[in-house]
């Protein structure tokens, strides 16, 4: 789960529902499009506030920056049920995202099972609509295997439990992911009432939504093949250390896709939280040089 560094906003952030042709999303837009405009797509069980970090820095280096919560995540609404929420609907939905913001062409970035949702937007929509397709931390195919058994085990928690009982399962779950610190000797300081607002944004969240998603991620299929042949610049950026889709699978798949690879020193599966500044900085010059 990941854990935004901070939760009080930058003044240039507005927060408000983008009307799209598929419904309305609650975005943070963040400054202005005098070097282009990007669209951030977060994880599973995530949600906008996972790129709080990355706001402030993009937006003071000319970029409109919106982060955006899909459709069943945190203050996004969405049915009841599951068929609303295969991967053509999600990516449907930020085709529809990317068109209402009303750039030429935007870079779509797309963090963990963010980023399974935002290549299918690209193998859905061609390159027209893209400046650039972003990979954070999200890999070629369905996730390593240990952590296939253990979303296996959450969504058979949220097929018969209540979102409140299984928090307390999530939070357990997380514990066991988190692994060895990248950089133990740079702890960090995580905002006041980040645990309240975890246990919100869970709450919140449409159950189906979750359970279609850790369904995807345990079955998704290798599409880099696919992506290789659309013709848009890619960067496939992560931590130094990833329990989801191992490092060495990321490596490949950059070289497979002929796609920018950077690693971000001292981060783990969510670079956006955990190390924002020097992963804002590698944005800034992916974006830049395309």
């Amino acid at each position: 789960m990941s854990r935004p560094p901070l939760l009080e906003l930058p003044r240039c952030v507005r927060t408000y529902h983008l009307p799209t042709s598929r419904g309305s999303f609650a975005v943070l837009d963040a400054g202005d499009a005098r070097r282009g405009t990007a669209l951030l797509v977060p994880g599973f069980t995530g949600s906008k506030e996972d790129f709080n970090g990355l706001l402030g820095p993009l937006a003071k280096a000319g970029w409109r920056v919106v982060a955006v919560d899909g459709r069943g995540q945190y203050e996004t609404g969405g049915p009841r049920d599951e068929s609303a929420y295969t991967q053509r609907e999600l990516a449907a939905d930020v085709v529809a995202q990317a068109e209402a913001l009303g750039a030429d062409r935007v870079h779509l970035l797309g963090h963990s099972f963010g980023g399974l949702v935002s290549r299918a937007a690209v193998l859905l929509s061609g390159a027209g609509p893209w400046a650039s397709l972003t990979l954070m931390s999200s890999g070629p195919a369905a996730i390593e295997t240990s952590q296939q058994q253990r979303t296996k085990t959450l969504l058979d928690a949220l097929a018969v439990m209540d979102m409140e009982s299984v928090w307390q399962a999530m939070r357990e779950l997380d514990v066991q992911e988190a692994g060895p610190a990248a950089d133990a000797s740079r702890p960090r300081v995580e905002p006041p009432g980040l645990e309240e607002f975890l246990h919100r944004r869970w709450l919140s969240n449409v159950p189906e939504q979750l359970i279609a998603a850790g369904r995807q991620m345990t079955a998704e299929p290798d599409r880099v093949a696919e992506l290789a042949a659309v013709e848009v610049p890619k960067l496939v950026v992560s931590g130094e250390v990833d329990y989801a889709w191992p490092v060495p699978w990321l490596d490949e798949m950059a070289e497979r896709l002929g796609a920018r690879r950077e690693v971000v020193a001292g981060a783990e599966h969510s670079p956006n939280a955990e190390r924002p500044d020097a992963t804002a900085a590698v944005l800034d010059a992916f974006w830049g040089s395309v």
